[in-house]
Protein backbone atom coordinates (compact mmCIF):
# COMPACT_ATOMS: atom_id res chain seq x y z
CA UNK A 1 0.00 0.00 0.00
CA UNK A 2 1.06 3.96 -0.66
CA UNK A 3 2.62 5.70 1.96
CA UNK A 4 0.33 8.68 3.27
CA UNK A 5 1.58 11.96 2.19
CA UNK A 6 3.43 13.50 5.40
CA UNK A 7 0.91 16.72 5.02
CA UNK A 8 -2.30 14.67 4.72
CA UNK A 9 -5.29 16.48 6.42
CA UNK A 10 -7.06 15.25 9.50
CA UNK A 11 -9.85 14.44 6.93
CA UNK A 12 -10.16 13.46 3.27
CA UNK A 13 -13.40 16.10 3.39
CA UNK A 14 -10.74 18.98 3.38
CA UNK A 15 -8.61 18.21 0.93
CA UNK A 16 -10.41 19.80 -2.08
CA UNK A 17 -14.18 21.15 -2.32
CA UNK A 18 -14.58 18.38 -4.67
CA UNK A 19 -14.41 14.62 -4.80
CA UNK A 20 -14.47 13.02 -8.42
CA UNK A 21 -16.54 9.70 -8.85
CA UNK A 22 -14.46 7.57 -11.03
CA UNK A 23 -16.41 4.40 -12.74
CA UNK A 24 -13.76 2.41 -14.86
CA UNK A 25 -14.17 -0.53 -16.95
CA UNK A 26 -10.18 -0.35 -17.77
CA UNK A 27 -7.62 -0.70 -15.58
CA UNK A 28 -5.22 0.86 -18.17
CA UNK A 29 -7.41 4.30 -17.44
CA UNK A 30 -6.38 4.11 -14.29
CA UNK A 31 -3.17 5.81 -13.59
CA UNK A 32 -3.50 9.02 -16.33
CA UNK A 33 -6.87 9.28 -15.03
CA UNK A 34 -5.33 9.86 -10.96
CA UNK A 35 -2.53 11.78 -12.55
CA UNK A 36 -4.78 14.05 -14.37
CA UNK A 37 -7.20 14.69 -11.63
CA UNK A 38 -4.54 15.16 -9.37
CA UNK A 39 -2.53 17.93 -11.91
CA UNK A 40 -5.79 19.40 -11.84
CA UNK A 41 -6.09 19.99 -8.02
CA UNK A 42 -8.68 17.22 -7.08
CA UNK A 43 -5.96 14.52 -4.81
CA UNK A 44 -9.39 12.58 -3.61
CA UNK A 45 -10.66 9.94 -5.62
CA UNK A 46 -13.43 7.51 -5.45
CA UNK A 47 -13.32 4.68 -7.38
CA UNK A 48 -16.31 2.58 -7.46
CA UNK A 49 -17.03 -1.11 -7.38
CA UNK A 50 -19.42 -0.82 -9.68
CA UNK A 51 -17.53 -2.93 -12.32
CA UNK A 52 -15.04 -5.50 -12.88
CA UNK A 53 -12.03 -3.37 -13.37
CA UNK A 54 -12.30 -1.26 -9.83
CA UNK A 55 -9.96 -3.54 -7.76
CA UNK A 56 -7.22 -3.29 -10.18
CA UNK A 57 -7.95 0.67 -10.92
CA UNK A 58 -7.63 0.65 -6.74
CA UNK A 59 -4.14 -1.31 -6.78
CA UNK A 60 -2.66 0.83 -9.91
CA UNK A 61 -3.57 4.13 -8.48
CA UNK A 62 -2.18 3.51 -4.90
CA UNK A 63 1.02 2.14 -6.54
CA UNK A 64 1.48 4.55 -9.47
CA UNK A 65 0.05 7.86 -8.03
CA UNK A 66 1.17 8.67 -4.53
CA UNK A 67 0.15 11.83 -4.30
CA UNK A 68 -3.27 10.41 -5.09
CA UNK A 69 -5.86 9.84 -2.20
CA UNK A 70 -7.83 6.96 -3.99
CA UNK A 71 -10.81 5.60 -2.42
CA UNK A 72 -13.34 2.62 -2.90
CA UNK A 73 -16.85 3.99 -3.74
CA UNK A 74 -20.26 1.80 -3.69
CA UNK A 75 -18.83 -0.29 -0.87
CA UNK A 76 -21.90 -2.38 0.30
CA UNK A 77 -20.50 -5.14 2.23
CA UNK A 78 -18.11 -6.40 4.77
CA UNK A 79 -15.78 -8.12 2.04
CA UNK A 80 -15.54 -5.31 -0.04
CA UNK A 81 -14.34 -3.52 2.60
CA UNK A 82 -11.49 -5.89 3.48
CA UNK A 83 -10.96 -6.24 -0.24
CA UNK A 84 -11.01 -2.36 -1.11
CA UNK A 85 -8.34 -1.73 1.62
CA UNK A 86 -6.39 -4.69 0.78
CA UNK A 87 -5.89 -2.64 -2.79
CA UNK A 88 -4.72 0.17 -1.37
CA UNK A 89 -7.59 2.24 -0.88
CA UNK A 90 -7.40 4.99 1.71
CA UNK A 91 -11.14 5.79 2.89
CA UNK A 92 -14.85 4.01 2.29
CA UNK A 93 -18.31 5.58 0.93
CA UNK A 94 -21.24 3.50 0.87
CA UNK A 95 -24.13 4.75 -0.43
CA UNK A 96 -25.97 3.17 2.68
CA UNK A 97 -25.40 1.38 5.83
CA UNK A 98 -26.55 -1.54 7.84
CA UNK A 99 -24.52 -2.17 11.36
CA UNK A 100 -23.17 -5.00 9.79
CA UNK A 101 -21.41 -3.22 7.04
CA UNK A 102 -20.66 0.45 10.00
CA UNK A 103 -18.76 -2.34 11.85
CA UNK A 104 -16.37 -3.54 8.96
CA UNK A 105 -15.96 0.12 7.64
CA UNK A 106 -15.37 1.12 11.93
CA UNK A 107 -13.30 -1.84 12.13
CA UNK A 108 -11.18 -1.21 8.66
CA UNK A 109 -8.19 1.23 9.64
CA UNK A 110 -9.35 3.79 7.57
CA UNK A 111 -11.96 6.46 7.39
CA UNK A 112 -15.13 5.90 5.60
CA UNK A 113 -18.40 8.20 4.84
CA UNK A 114 -21.63 6.19 5.14
CA UNK A 115 -24.49 7.28 3.46
CA UNK A 116 -27.26 9.18 4.76
CA UNK A 117 -30.59 10.45 3.18
CA UNK A 118 -32.89 10.97 6.31
CA UNK A 119 -32.39 12.79 9.37
CA UNK A 120 -32.88 9.42 11.27
CA UNK A 121 -29.99 8.55 9.77
CA UNK A 122 -27.89 10.72 11.07
CA UNK A 123 -28.91 10.85 14.70
CA UNK A 124 -28.54 7.47 14.46
CA UNK A 125 -24.78 7.53 13.30
CA UNK A 126 -23.84 10.61 15.48
CA UNK A 127 -24.77 8.52 18.23
CA UNK A 128 -22.34 5.26 17.20
CA UNK A 129 -19.63 8.29 16.81
CA UNK A 130 -19.85 9.39 13.38
CA UNK A 131 -19.68 12.75 12.39
CA UNK A 132 -18.27 13.08 8.53
CA UNK A 133 -21.00 11.21 6.14
CA UNK A 134 -22.20 10.90 2.69
CA UNK A 135 -25.93 12.44 1.46
CA UNK A 136 -27.39 10.13 -1.55
CA UNK A 137 -28.91 10.69 -3.55
CA UNK A 138 -28.15 14.47 -2.84
CA UNK A 139 -31.00 16.41 -5.32
CA UNK A 140 -33.54 13.43 -5.20
CA UNK A 141 -33.33 13.60 -1.11
CA UNK A 142 -33.81 16.90 -1.42
CA UNK A 143 -30.88 19.11 -2.37
CA UNK A 144 -29.03 21.90 -0.88
CA UNK A 145 -32.14 22.96 1.30
CA UNK A 146 -32.61 19.80 2.95
CA UNK A 147 -29.26 20.04 4.29
CA UNK A 148 -29.78 23.24 4.97
CA UNK A 149 -32.03 22.71 7.55
CA UNK A 150 -29.99 20.03 8.88
CA UNK A 151 -27.17 22.63 10.06
CA UNK A 152 -29.16 23.91 12.76
CA UNK A 153 -30.43 21.25 15.12
CA UNK A 154 -27.26 18.64 14.02
CA UNK A 155 -24.05 21.26 13.61
CA UNK A 156 -21.85 18.08 14.57
CA UNK A 157 -22.47 16.73 11.35
CA UNK A 158 -20.62 17.47 7.97
CA UNK A 159 -21.38 15.79 5.06
CA UNK A 160 -20.10 15.28 0.99
CA UNK A 161 -23.75 15.50 -0.92
CA UNK A 162 -23.18 13.02 -4.13
CA UNK A 163 -26.02 12.59 -7.03
CA UNK A 164 -26.84 15.12 -9.43
CA UNK A 165 -24.31 17.80 -8.54
CA UNK A 166 -22.71 19.26 -11.62
CA UNK A 167 -20.59 22.32 -11.75
CA UNK A 168 -23.93 24.33 -11.79
CA UNK A 169 -25.23 23.53 -8.51
CA UNK A 170 -21.92 22.44 -6.76
CA UNK A 171 -21.72 26.65 -5.40
CA UNK A 172 -25.19 25.63 -3.80
CA UNK A 173 -24.08 22.76 -1.60
CA UNK A 174 -20.52 24.39 -0.87
CA UNK A 175 -21.98 27.79 0.41
CA UNK A 176 -23.57 25.57 3.18
CA UNK A 177 -21.63 25.30 6.82
CA UNK A 178 -22.28 21.78 7.33
CA UNK A 179 -21.16 20.48 3.71
CA UNK A 180 -17.14 20.08 3.06
CA UNK A 181 -17.13 19.16 0.04
CA UNK A 182 -19.18 17.31 -2.73
CA UNK A 183 -18.90 14.83 -5.30
CA UNK A 184 -19.72 14.18 -9.09
CA UNK A 185 -18.22 13.18 -12.62
CA UNK A 186 -18.72 15.99 -14.41
CA UNK A 187 -15.42 16.59 -14.78
CA UNK A 188 -14.46 13.08 -16.05
CA UNK A 189 -16.80 13.07 -19.13
CA UNK A 190 -17.03 9.57 -20.44
CA UNK A 191 -16.08 10.62 -24.13
CA UNK A 192 -12.79 12.44 -22.68
CA UNK A 193 -11.77 8.66 -20.70
CA UNK A 194 -12.51 7.28 -24.05
CA UNK A 195 -10.73 9.07 -26.17
CA UNK A 196 -7.70 9.56 -23.59
CA UNK A 197 -8.05 12.94 -23.59
CA UNK A 198 -6.37 13.46 -19.95
CA UNK A 199 -5.35 17.34 -20.69
CA UNK A 200 -9.45 17.71 -20.87
CA UNK A 201 -10.01 15.97 -17.75
CA UNK A 202 -7.40 17.58 -15.85
CA UNK A 203 -9.07 21.37 -16.81
CA UNK A 204 -12.26 20.12 -15.76
CA UNK A 205 -10.58 19.45 -12.46
CA UNK A 206 -8.76 22.52 -12.38
CA UNK A 207 -12.19 23.98 -13.01
CA UNK A 208 -13.50 22.03 -10.51
CA UNK A 209 -10.83 22.42 -7.54
CA UNK A 210 -11.23 26.32 -7.28
CA UNK A 211 -14.58 26.38 -6.63
CA UNK A 212 -14.74 28.40 -3.63
CA UNK A 213 -17.77 28.22 -0.90
CA UNK A 214 -18.43 31.92 -1.40
CA UNK A 215 -18.98 31.23 -5.20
Amino acid sequence: MTSQPASLPASVLDLAPVIPVVVLDDVADAVPLAQALVAGGLPAIEVTLRTPAALGALRAIAGAVPEAVVGAGTVITPEQVRESVDAGSRFLVSPGWTDLLLDAMQASGVPYLPGVSTTSEVVTLLERGVRELKFFPAQAAGGAPYLRSLAGPLPQARFCPTGGIGAENAPDYLRLPNVACVGGTWMIPADAVAAGDWGRIETLAREAAQLRTDG
